[in-house]
């Protein structure tokens, strides 16, 4: 190679080939000088060097460079290709990367700002080569000085790796964080432009018809419009506009609305199907507050920019998805929640911060780290685990030390401190501004990141880790705006969460039922949060007491036996872009046919569910992204529960341990019911049913049937769940999108959320009639055995509006709210 030139501020930098027969006897100077002790090559001779790079000059995988300044000869620099060296042993060599060291040439003068230049333009000199996206360095773990070099330029410390000659601090720097590094200028990379892709007219259009039916059909099951027959379609006047479709309906009062069918007129003449406008011409009807429409229309939006995202960007079918990995059906899914129409707003991420941190998007994230005071935080951990079993189980060794490096560079005691892993977008727009003084006064710290990757789940804040799925789950605050509340988390609410989640633990591994019915529940292990901040100062909860926590939840993967894998809940809900269904491609693909295929899954999902509310008092909120199937040939076969901190409730008097007595709210057993009636069979199982039913495996009452015969074994086989009365013959309607339209900026009042929720007269229950034609008669009230069922449409009266009503859970919205 010819020489390579820059121009720094210290003169015109050439970097050359080292040449040993002319170069040896400058070299040698500087190698075994003094001052060059980290080089290793102390003590040599000239003709023991002259043979080192010599060597070196043979290697085609390693190369030397002498480099000057403005003709002068000032350092030696060395490059090699890490994955034919030592290093190979000790890390993941990645394609692009570059091992490089430098030397300085000793002297008694030096100049000021000349080792900063010369390793700037090293850094250039790497990274000239587009294929380069990494540098990998090994310096000696004792040589500070070289460290703080490092660290300028935007290295961090991967892992510390003990070598013939040296314990060395492994440490990488990609382009980009050499180009916001403090060596480079500080400034920030440049941001790739926003992936908008997806914003096509055709793929809109589709996403507007989709969100459309389903805003028809959701609203409608709300009682919120009442659609007329005309002739074998349904229509709905909002104003000028008139909306004319088919649709199957379904128990329930369930609507599945043909998105294709829609037609839109305006006095008589035909428009585009829009989303946002259906949402304007229904207002009236729909009720939203004049203040707070335009922010129902943003989220309403990004939920159509994310569904246009997956359906552009999706490579999997339903029947791809058969025999995936859980992380590849995880990001697979197109539909945010079943139910609620606006349930992708996101509002906050911007549309690189959804390419980066969506489920959908399924990119690698890595989290960042920061510690936190002790006097001003809390860690609480499960029984039997200790705070260094956590770090070392979630951190490598390499880690823990350069946290600690970190913290001993800033000038505090590494002891005084607690880790708490952070969603990067929270670090960026939340921890680095709104809590700047925290960090000035060193009560926060920021660490970095680990090289661990991590896949952001459906409740977007959890994530799972990819590269050691062993490891914990993490869920952290994110301070955006979706479905109605910020999503954060309380420190002071999550200090009882690993007690809570033993004694559930405990409970179910301790019962033969759940046992034989292959359930588990996923144990929250620890709670980490920062109250220091001056909003904790005002005494008093709100969105900003919230921001600076996160936990660790069990991974099911250690947990699963030999040809199992797993799914979530919602996968059984999940069309394709095509509208294939999932649930219908695994019945297809599994040995056993559509009735026992579903007889097996309500034995794995609703029977203990069912078991724990009915012999325990203890309800749970089993919604799809709440709730891991597992599967042995593509039929489920357990279940893992997880969120059980949050949204576990025990409903009774029974005697529970003090830190455990915050989940109690005792209610009578009608109300009780509804944990399941409301949260299971309205808020999943409709959707199945309806998606059984629409691709021709069973119809409903073959459903419903097989759902109340679930129920009428186990209380058979327990007698004392029948005051559930889970066969009556309705139950109390519970209307999730009429909370969001009332309030998209928080759906429910935190200071009485028993009375925020709006109940709108009852819903017909489907297992009443079932039980009918079956002759079941599992319920203790006696009103199983009234003649006929009252069976309220939607074309019936829309019932009265009810905020006194409890609630059947803590949070039966389905929204982490606290």
């Amino acid at each position: 190679m010819s020489a390579w030139h820059f121009l720094s501020p210290v003169g015109r930098v050439t970097i050359e080939p080292v040449v040993p027969a002319e170069h040896i006897e400058l070299l040698h100077g500087w190698v075994t000088h003094p001052k060059s002790t980290f080089w290793g090559m102390q003590g040599y001779t000239a003709e023991q060097s002259r043979a080192a790079f010599d060597e070196i000059d043979a290697d085609r995988h390693h190369d030397a460079w002498l480099g000057r300044i403005d003709g002068r000869p000032v350092f030696l620099t060395e490059t090699y290709d890490p994955g034919h060296s030592v290093l190979a042993a000790h890390y993941r060599v990645a394609e692009g990367d570059l091992g490089m060291h430098v030397l300085v040439a000793p002297t008694d003068t030096p100049v000021s700002g000349l080792t900063s230049q010369v390793f700037r333009a090293v850094m250039h000199f790497c990274f000239r080569d587009p294929a380069v996206t990494r540098v990998v360095v090994e310096p000696d773990a004792r040589n500070h000085a070289i460290h703080a070099k490092n660290a300028a330029a935007g290295f961090v410390v991967d892992r510390r790796i003990s070598l013939s000659d040296k314990e060395a601090l492994l440490s990488l720097c990609t382009v980009e964080d050499f180009a916001r590094s403090e060596l480079e200028g500080g400034g920030p990379a440049p941001l790739p432009s926003p992936d908008i892709a997806h914003l096509e007219p055709e793929v809109m259009a589709r996403a507007h018809r989709h969100v459309a039916a389903k805003a028809i059909g959701e609203f409608t099951h709300e009682r919120l419009l009442v659609p007329e027959p005309v002739g074998d379609r349904w229509a709905i006047e909002a104003g000028a506009a008139r909306y004319t479709f088919a649709a199957t309906r379904h128990a329930l009062e369930h609507w599945r609305v043909d998105p294709a069918s829609i037609e839109r007129t305006v006095d008589g003449v035909p428009t585009e199907v829009d989303a946002l406008v259906v949402v304007s011409d229904l207002h009236e009807d729909l009720g939203i507050p004049d203040h707070l429409r335009s922010t129902y229309l943003e989220e309403l939006s990004g939920t159509l920019a994310s569904l246009a995202f997956k359906w552009h960007h999706g490579r999997h079918t339903s029947r791809d998805l058969v025999g995936a990995d859980f992380q590849t059906i995880e990001a697979a899914m197109t539909e945010g929640h079943p139910a609620f129409v606006a349930n992708n707003g996101r509002i906050g991420f911007s549309a690189t911060d959804h390419a980066a941190y969506s489920p959908e998007a399924g990119a690698d994230v890595r989290m960042v780290w920061i510690a936190v005071r002790r006097t001003v935080a809390h860690l609480s951990l499960a029984e039997g685990l200790t705070e260094d079993d956590l770090y070392d189980g979630e951190l490598d060794a390499a880690d823990r030390e350069r946290f600690t490096l970190r913290l001993v560079q800033t000038g505090v005691d590494p002891a005084d401190y607690l880790l708490m892993p952070v969603h990067p977008w929270q670090w960026d727009h939340k921890l680095a501004v709104t809590f700047a003084a925290d960090l000035a006064r060193r009560d926060v710290v920021h660490l970095g990141t680990t090289t661990d990757r991590y896949r952001a789940q459906q409740s977007i804040r959890t994530f799972f880790n990819t590269d050691r799925p062993e490891r914990h789950y993490v869920k952290t605050a994110l301070a955006i705006q979706n479905m109605g509340f910020l999503r954060g988390l309380s420190p002071k609410y999550m200090a009882a969460t690993p007690a809570i989640n033993d004694w559930v633990a405990e409970l179910v591994a301790g019962d033969e039922e759940l046992a034989d019915c292959g359930f588990r529940v996923l144990r929250e292990v620890a709670a980490v949060g920062y109250t220091g901040d001056a909003y904790h100062r005002l005494g008093s909860p709100s969105a900003h007491t919230k921001m600076v926590a996160a936990l660790w939840r069990e991974s099911p993967l250690p947990k699963l036996a030999a040809g199992q894998r797993l799914q979530s809940l919602t996968g059984l809900l999940h069309r394709d872009a095509d509208g294939g269904a999932l649930i219908t491609e695994l019945i297809a693909a599994s040995p056993v046919g559509a009735n026992e295929w579903v007889r097996r899954m309500l034995r794995a999902y609703l029977r203990p569910v069912v078991h724990c509310l009915g012999v325990h008092d203890l309800a749970f909120m089993p919604h799809g992204e709440n709730l891991i199937l597992v599967l042995e040939d593509h039929v489920p076969t357990g279940v893992f529960m997880k969120d059980i901190g949050e949204e576990v409730v025990v409903m009774s008097d029974r005697p529970l341990p003090p830190e455990v007595e915050r989940i109690r709210h005792v209610l009578d057993p009608q109300v009780q019911s509804l944990s399941v009636l409301t949260d299971v069979l309205d808020g999943v199982l409709r959707f199945v049913a309806e998606i059984l039913a629409d691709d021709g495996l069973m119809t409903g009452d073959e459903f419903w049937a097989l759902v109340a015969q679930c129920i009428t074994e186990h209380a058979s086989d327990h007698p004392q769940a029948a005051r559930l009365d889970l066969l009556r013959e309705s139950f109390e309607h519970s209307c999730l999108n009429r909370l969001q339209l009332r309030n998209t900026l928080q759906m429910v009042d935190l200071t009485d959320p028993e009375g925020s929720l709006i109940r709108v007269g009852d819903l017909a229950n489907p297992l009443h009639a079932a039980s009918l034609r079956d002759g079941c008669c599992a319920t203790s009230s006696g009103n199983v055995g009234a003649e006929g069922a009252h069976c309220p449409t939607a074309m019936q009266s829309l019932g009265v509006e009810g905020l006194h009503s409890p609630r059947a859970m803590q949070s039966s919205v389905e929204v982490e709210a606290r």
